[in-house]
């Protein structure tokens, strides 16, 4: 066990490392930046996201559900990110014609070329890259050829994206090391504390056997909980909340898989209630990364869950207006986290998660790097398509699950008939942005964006959602 620096105070930030402030940052809030102008062929590797954690890959798969179509949240935004007609998207599922056929023919998106790899066969992949075999003849490399694609990407650039990458004559977005790297927690911790920026008190657990001394002494410093965090994990995969630090005994078991990058991170819970904090509000940049610049584009609230689980967006944050500085505080650190992610050698989209905490007695949010996710994000899909239809509205993302599954067609009936289904022509209406499917090929559960003028009008057509749709459901996780 390691015990790290404690927080450093919003006002006691020291000027970053002059070489990172080297890299131009530019703020085009409530606008597109000049996206790529590539030609790419991107594998929907959502499984990979833990590269090569199997165990950790399982743990997702058996917590979010329907993780296969997930992948298909790209296919309204493949040839916006990419400006190309030509974009070939490879999908771990087959994608749903019916909400196509919405997203190409009403909506007027272009799409791109779709093929599907399976998660095991793009595991199989792999296993031949790593074997040194020739891969074996598939629809997807002639599509490559084909398309005279120059670019292959991925959520996540692992060891098979670099390997396809060399087979195709291709080159990769970004490295699998600066892939990794950007998506690393403990990393992103030492620059926040190298730079003098703001960072949770930390300590650092080498296996399961100091998980108990961490919390211990997380509790001695004033904090009733605490948070353990592996190196890389996503959509709450790789962090367990240690609910009642005053009773060692109930501490629960961490996963073996926690440890796989290396030792984990153990954090002092900030909530209401302790060390003076009032309220606390979760916000996120959208960031872009050029081979030159730095773009953040757009800022959002993030919807979470008690445990801290992503479940929607909503943009611009309904409270910005009333904390003035908030805005201010957030782009000075995003240009300086935004440019060491740069340096990692990370290039496309991104989001910096932050934390912006209410205290008794003080006029200025603290806001605090809580993580950063180095790849498209749940936000990134609704932040796209929105900011493409309406650059000076608002925007609302919520995923939803249905406690009766019904089919595409229904779905999209329902919320066309009474006129709250989104089309280009209009200010305000619902997109199902993507819809996750169970064994019986219905509906399980969605990503429902809408779109409107103002935040209050998002939410309106969120209740309107609810109206449309002859079943109950649930928000859910991301």
């Amino acid at each position: 066990m390691k015990f790290d620096f404690p927080l450093c105070p919003l006002g006691e930030a020291n000027i970053v490392n002059q070489n990172v402030n080297q890299i131009p940052f530019v703020d085009t809030y409530g606008k597109l930046p000049p996206l790529w102008n590539r030609r790419v062929a991107f594998f929907a590797n959502l499984l990979a996201l833990f590269y090569g954690n199997e165990a950790q890959t399982e743990a997702l798969r058996i917590e979010v559900g329907e993780i296969d179509s997930y992948s298909a949240r790209l296919i309204p935004i493949m040839n916006l990110l990419f400006h190309d007609s030509h974009n070939l998207l490879v999908l771990e599922r087959d994608p749903d014609i019916s909400l196509c056929n919405y997203l190409k023919n009403d909506l007027g998106l272009s799409l791109p070329h779709l093929e599907v790899l399976p998660h095991q066969q793009y595991v199989e992949i792999g296993r031949q890259i790593s074997n040194a075999q020739d891969l074996k003849p598939a629809s997807w490399i002639d599509q490559i050829k084909k398309h005279n694609i120059n670019w292959i990407d991925g959520y996540v650039t692992d060891e098979t994206i670099t390997g396809i990458a060399f087979h195709s004559g291709c080159q990769t977005i970004a490295s699998t090391e600066a892939s990794r790297d950007g998506n690393n927690k403990f990393k992103l911790h030492q620059f926040l504390i190298e730079a003098g920026l703001p960072a949770f008190e930390t300590m650092l657990a080498e296996s399961p056997l100091d998980i108990q001394n961490c919390a211990q002494e997380l509790f001695r410093r004033g904090y009733r909980s605490a948070v353990v965090r592996a190196q890389i994990g996503a959509s709450g995969i790789g962090m367990m909340r240690l609910k009642d630090l005053s009773n060692l005994e109930t501490l629960p078991e961490i996963p073996s898989y926690f440890f796989f990058e290396g030792a984990c991170l153990v954090q002092g819970w900030l909530e209401p209630g302790v060390k003076e904090i009032v309220k606390i509000r979760s916000p996120s940049t959208q960031l872009f990364l050029n081979d030159s610049t730095v773009y953040a584009y757009d800022m959002t609230e993030q919807i979470l869950s008690n445990e801290s689980i992503h479940q929607g967006n909503i943009s611009p944050p309904p409270y910005m207006n009333d904390w003035p500085g908030l805005r201010e505080e957030t782009m000075r650190q995003a240009e300086q986290v935004g440019c060491w992610l740069h340096q990692t050698g990370y290039r496309g989209t991104a989001s910096i998660d932050w934390l912006a905490i209410e205290y008794a007695g003080r006029k200025e949010l603290e806001v605090i790097v809580c993580e950063i996710n180095a790849r498209v994000t749940g936000a990134t899909y609704p932040s796209l398509v929105a900011r493409h239809f309406l650059p000076n509205g608002a925007w609302l993302l919520r995923n939803l699950r249905l406690r009766i599954p019904i089919t595409t067609e229904e779905l999209l009936n329902l919320f066309d008939q009474p006129g709250h289904l989104f089309y280009p022509d209009r200010k305000a209406g619902i997109i199902p942005l993507n819809l996750n499917f169970g064994s019986d090929n219905r509906v399980h559960k969605g990503q429902f964006l809408c779109l409107a003028e103002t935040p209050d009008a998002c939410q309106k057509y969120l209740e309107l959602a609810e109206k449309d749709l002859p079943v109950q459901w649930d928000s859910d996780r991301d």
